[in-house]
């Protein structure tokens, strides 16, 4: 959960220092890597459904 917590954070722009250096001490940023292609997947998925709502 704070995988996704800090992604979201740092997706608008809005982690705080500490968070920031937290994360940057794990081993592996795939955990990362991977939530964030699948927030933003979902954010792109959701702009296209409401697009194509509007356009309907």
């Amino acid at each position: 959960m704070k995988v996704v917590a800090s992604v979201l954070a740092a997706l608008f722009g809005v982690q705080s220092e500490a968070n920031r250096q937290r994360d940057f001490s794990h081993s592996s940023p795939l955990p990362f890597i991977l939530t964030g292609v699948v927030l933003v997947s979902l954010f792109v998925l959701g702009l296209i459904a409401l697009v194509n709502w509007v356009l309907a």
